[in-house]
């Protein structure tokens, strides 16, 4: 398969995968939100990366980091539900990627005596 194909082959079903979860969520909320948790699109990009020849190692890094990377977004999903009762969908949204910066940057320092640098 030519680069050009297989990058809109990637492109086609990963867009394709995160339409068919959006769509499902709104008849139904559950089944939409637990298979968005699934890491499906790690799981996608570590089927890319190795289909594209990547060496074990970069793969195994990535799906290192992502745990790492994860871990702060979590409180996000908390807060969210009540930011947006009291504030609305733009500000709820923007509050929560604060939130997730700010959980990012506390995680980094934690975990950075452990010898896990992620910045």
């Amino acid at each position: 398969m030519g680069s050009l194909s297989f990058l809109a082959t990637k492109y086609l079903i990963t867009a394709g995968l995160i339409v068919l979860i959006s769509e499902l969520a709104k008849y139904l909320p559950r089944l939409g939100a637990l298979i968005a948790a699934l890491p499906t699109v790690t799981i996608l990009v570590l089927i890319w990366m190795y289909i594209e020849g990547q060496p074990q190692q970069r793969l195994s890094d990535h799906a290192y980091y992502t745990f790492w990377y994860v871990l702060p977004t979590l409180p996000m999903f908390l807060v969210f539900p009540q930011l947006l009762e009291r504030f609305g969908f733009w500000s709820a949204v923007g509050a929560g990627a604060c939130l997730t910066i700010l959980c990012f940057a506390l995680l980094a320092l934690a975990i950075r005596g452990m010898g896990i640098e992620l910045l």
